[in-house]
Parts: structure tokens; sequence; C-alpha cells
């Protein structure tokens, strides 16, 4: 029988990083990056060497998993690729505050924190759906293409019009990412073992019905963070059409999804959710979610 972690989240911590290859690997591949790439960034104030540092970590770390002194390569690389993003933007955040740019390594700081997280709980909370794929990095082509959407509209404006790229904004979304990523990352740690990335398309012999803790507040915290970190990553870069964009698309996936959830979550545990789905709003604004017949 495979040992079970302690109860505490700080105990999971450190059982983790004894005796679970997968995230050790993400922990090490990501703090030496970072370290790495955040030293030569700070210490030369260049965008382009931080750049460079990034690219010949990586490669390391390439070569590192080739020579197999890491077990699981797809969990090293993308790892090691994040610390970097994290060091090169939170250094340039740094070394450039106050100027258009500040806006876009703030956007890239949270994205690339937010992806390394959602591995680093999933192990933390519900170990037997961890796979390399939890880093959330191959989500979709439609997910990286509004991304990409967004970074052209961003550099379209900040050449064009920078006066609408304001400070005080970039500090309302960056409160409304911290804001997103706790409800997201506090539901995971409450739901445990129910919490996944795939929708449960069957009840577990273990699946219990979570209503305790945030989730007597929140139906759906981990939606709810998730959808108020998109929007607020938008607000960061001031980007007023991705923004409406972002809230419209970001608001008919999650009220899909919850749909489907729900139907199968009142299929699993029938008047019991029921009654929690009448007592407790969804989180997700103006989204119902499936009503029983």
């Amino acid at each position: 029988m495979p040992p079970i972690p302690p109860p505490t989240f700080v105990g999971r911590i450190a059982f983790h990083l004894k005796s679970d290859d997968d995230f050790r690997t993400a922990i090490d591949a990501f703090m030496a990056s970072f370290a790495v790439v955040a030293t030569v960034s700070a210490s030369t104030s260049s965008f382009v060497f931080g750049i460079l540092a990034s690219l010949l970590t990586i490669l390391i770390a390439y070569l590192f998993a080739r020579k197999r002194v890491f077990t699981n390569k797809s969990i090293l690389m993308p790892a090691a690729l994040l610390g970097c993003a994290v060091a090169v933007s939170l250094a340039y955040s740094v070394s450039h505050e106050g100027e258009v740019l500040e806006h876009l390594s703030h956007y890239f700081l949270f994205l690339s924190m937010f992806h390394f997280t959602e591995f680093v709980f999933t192990a933390l909370t519900n170990r037997r759906t961890l796979r390399p794929d939890s880093f959330l990095l191959n989500h979709s082509v439609g997910y990286w293409l509004a991304a990409s959407i967004s970074w052209i509209e961003f550099l379209i404006e900040a050449y064009f019009f920078p006066e609408i790229k304001m400070r005080g904004i970039l500090w309302i979304g960056t409160l409304g990412c911290i804001i997103g990523e706790i409800f997201r990352k506090v539901g995971m740690v409450h739901a445990g073992l129910a919490f996944t990335h795939r929708l449960a398309m069957t009840k577990r012999s273990d699946h219990r019905l979570v209503k305790d803790g945030i989730y007597a507040y929140l139906r759906h915290p981990g939606y709810f963070g998730w959808f108020l970190w998109a929007v607020s990553t938008q607000i960061i870069l001031c980007n007023p059409i991705c923004c409406v964009v972002y809230a419209y698309v970001t608001w008919h996936f999650f009220a899909s999804r919850i749909y489907d959830e729900e139907k199968d979550l009142i299929s699993f545990f029938g008047d019991s959710y029921v009654e929690y789905q009448q007592n407790v709003w969804c989180g997700v604004p103006f989204v119902r979610g499936y009503q029983r017949p």
C-alpha cells in the first residue's frame, strides 16, 4: 500500500518533495531555471540576455532529460520553461517599472505562474490524476489563439495609443489575477480528490459531494477563479477589445461546462446535489447550471 500524505498542506508539500519523483522534478527544474535566468537578467538588466539565458537553461534541461538524470522529460521541460518565463517577466517588471511594456511582463508573470501552480496543486490535492498535461499548456488551440490575439492587440495599441496603457488599470488587473488564483487554488485544496481537470463521467467509489470550506459559498470556486483570472489578464494588458471578448467567450465556456458537470453531479448525488444547487451560488455570474426537470 502506498504511503498516505499528511493531512496538512505544508506536510503534503514535504511529503511529495521527499517521495514523489514527478513533483520533485517539476520543482527542481522550475527553481533551477528561475535562479539562473533571474540572476542573469538582474545583473545585466537586459531583456535579450534574459532570453538567451532562458534558451541556454532550457537546452541544459533537455540534455539532462536526454541523459535520464531526471526520469520524466515531459515534466522537466515545461517546468524549466515556466521557470525561465517567470524569471524574465519578474526581472523585466522591476527594471522597466512605469513603462508600457511593464504591462506585458506582468501578464506573462501571471500566465506562467498559473500554469506551473496548476501542476503543483494537482500533485498536492489529487496525485492520481497528475500527468504532464496537468500544466495545462496543451489546453486547446483556441486557448492559445485567444492569447496570441491579445498579444497582438496589446502591441498594436502600445505602439499607436500608448496613453491607454495606464498603470493604475494594470494594478487592478493584477489584483484580479491574484484573487482569481486564490479562489481557484483554495477550491482545488478543499475539493481534494474530487477536483479534476477532466469532467468525471462516472462516479468513483470514493467520490463525495464537497459542501464545506469554500464550497459552502460557491459551487464552482475553481471556475469562478479561472473566469476572474482570465478577464483580469486582459485588464493587466489594458486591452479593451480582448477584455470584452475574453469575458464573453470564457463565460460561454464555463456556462456549457457547468451545465454538463452538474448534469452528471445530479445523476451521482440526486436530491442532495439539487438541494445544494438551490442554496449555494454557482460562482460564475448569470450561470444557472443544469436544472433537473
